[in-house]
C-alpha cells in the first residue's frame, strides 16, 4: 500500500537525499509545508516570515516500510529536541516536523513520538500536525544533492545504508 508522508528535518536536500536511499521510499519531492499561505518561494519563505518548514513528500510502500521504520530512519538525522534548528541551519523554516494526511496514522506517530521521547532529558519539539498546505519548491531544489554532490549537507546520508540491510 503507498502512502504519504511530510518530513520537516531542516535543510530539505540532505533529507531528500537521505530518505531517497531508504528502500520502500517511492519518490520524493522538497517544498514548503504548514505556513501562512500556499505558492511560496524559497525566498519569500527565507525572508517574509511565511511560517513554512523545508518539508519532504514522501510515498512509500508501507508493507516495505512500515510508518514506524521510516519515522526511525528520520529520526536519524535530525535532532528533534533542537527548535528552529539543524545543523548549521537556524530559523523557522529549518523546523522538524511530521505533517501526516491520514488522520488514521496520527496514533503511529504519536507512539513513536513518545517512545523516542524517552531518550532524551529535553523535550521532542519536532511537531506532529496534519498537513495544513504544501507548496512544491523550486526545480533547482529537487533532488538538489544528485545534481550537485558536493552542496552543502548537515546529514550524514551512509546512515541510510543500515536500513539497507535492515529491510532486506
Amino acid at each position: 500500500m503507498i502512502k504519504e508522508i511530510y518530513l520537516a528535518g531542516g535543510c530539505f536536500w540532505g533529507s531528500q537525499a537521505f530518505l531517497d536511499k531508504i528502500p520502500g521510499v517511492v519518490s520524493t519531492q522538497v517544498g514548503y509545508a504548514n505556513g501562512k499561505r500556499l505558492n511560496v518561494t524559497y525566498e519569500e519563505v527565507c525572508h517574509d516570515n511565511t511560517g513554512h518548514a523545508e518539508t519532504v513528500f514522501t510515498r512509500y510502500d508501507a508493507a516495505v516500510l512500515p510508518t514506524e521504520k521510516l519515522l526511525s530512519a528520520f529520526f536519524e538525522i535530525i535532532d528533534p529536541v533542537s527548535l528552529n534548528r539543524q545543523g548549521g541551519d537556524k530559523g523557522e523554516q529549518y523546523r522538524t516536523g511530521i505533517y501526516y494526511t491520514d488522520e488514521a496514522d496520527l496514533p503511529v506517530i504519536k507512539k513513536f513520538v513518545e517512545g523516542e521521547q524517552k531518550k532524551y532529558k529535553a523535550p521532542v519539539v519536532t511537531e506532529v500536525k496534519p498537513l495544513e498546505n504544501y507548496s512544491p519548491a523550486e526545480e533547482y531544489h529537487q533532488k538538489y544533492l544528485q545534481k550537485n554532490p558536493g552542496g552543502y549537507c548537515h546529514v550524514d546520508l551512509n546512515k541510510a545504508d543500515k536500513y539497507k540491510l535492515s529491510l532486506s
